[in-house]
């Protein structure tokens, strides 16, 4: 394999303009939506030159979000700073920052929908 094993990732979400507030106030960023898809779906910010993998928050009648055996792990600086962001923007929080050895720290999310998500940092 000469890439990262993800090339793209989607969220699964029932209530998009809540969705998109989490993810948009959690991580400081803008969402943008994707034109000429037949479901509603919004890019996080993507940059072909960078490493990592780019993805989105879908809408699609009968994919439920939650809980489902897929947990993505979104890269932080620190990881306590989005941790902290996560309940005012309307999600809550399954296990607050901890030490996982020589790989850094993580904390485990709850976003508005309902999915755990993963962050990630080194210190």
């Amino acid at each position: 394999m000469n890439n990262n094993p993800v090339g793209w990732f989607e969220i699964y979400v029932q209530d998009m303009p809540r969705a998109r507030g989490f993810y948009e106030q959690v991580f400081q960023v803008t969402l943008e939506a994707l034109p000429g898809t037949q479901h509603e779906m919004w890019s996080f910010p993507m940059a072909a030159e960078r490493c990592g993998s780019p993805g989105a928050l879908i809408k699609i009648e009968g994919c439920p979000s939650g809980p489902g055996g897929t947990l993505i792990y979104f890269s932080c600086e620190d990881c306590a700073v989005e941790e902290a962001r996560t309940v005012s923007a309307g999600g809550r929080v399954f296990k607050p920052k901890f030490s996982i050895g020589p790989y850094g720290f993580i904390a485990l999310v709850f976003d508005s929908e309902g999915n755990l998500i993963g962050l990630h940092s080194r210190k």
